[in-house]
């Protein structure tokens, strides 16, 4: 018995993980998870779009940063090609990889404070 069902649009995200340091196993669990998840809709037709940031707000990027005498910002860009090398390597299907310290997610983040303030 096979079930036929319209075409969706699906939106998938995973954790994000903070923008100060490697992905270890855990990271890597969830997103191969996610990984076969999204490929699954998509062979079933689905426009399935998978977006994935590093999370590069917070004390752990600030004090990782000192740690290693960079700024913030370097730290930021460095660990981005990172992961995007990491996850290049496991073949993830991302269809957007990107970063929280952006100024897209800036705007957005104001517009939608802005309209539930008002």
């Amino acid at each position: 018995m096979t079930t036929q069902t319209a075409p969706r649009k699906i939106l998938v995200t995973s954790a994000l993980p903070y923008a100060n340091g490697s992905i270890h196993l855990g990271h890597l669990v969830e997103y191969i998870q996610t990984d076969i998840w999204a490929r699954f809709q998509r062979q079933r037709q689905h426009h399935c779009t998978w977006v994935w940031a590093d999370d590069a707000h917070g004390t752990p990027i600030m004090l990782k940063a000192q740690e290693l005498g960079i700024s913030p910002q370097q730290l930021i860009d460095e660990v981005k090609l990172e992961h995007e090398r990491d996850f290049s390597d496991f073949l993830l299907s991302f269809d957007n990889f990107y970063t929280t310290h952006s100024d897209e997610n800036r705007y957005f983040a104001e517009l939608i404070y802005t309209r539930l303030r008002d």
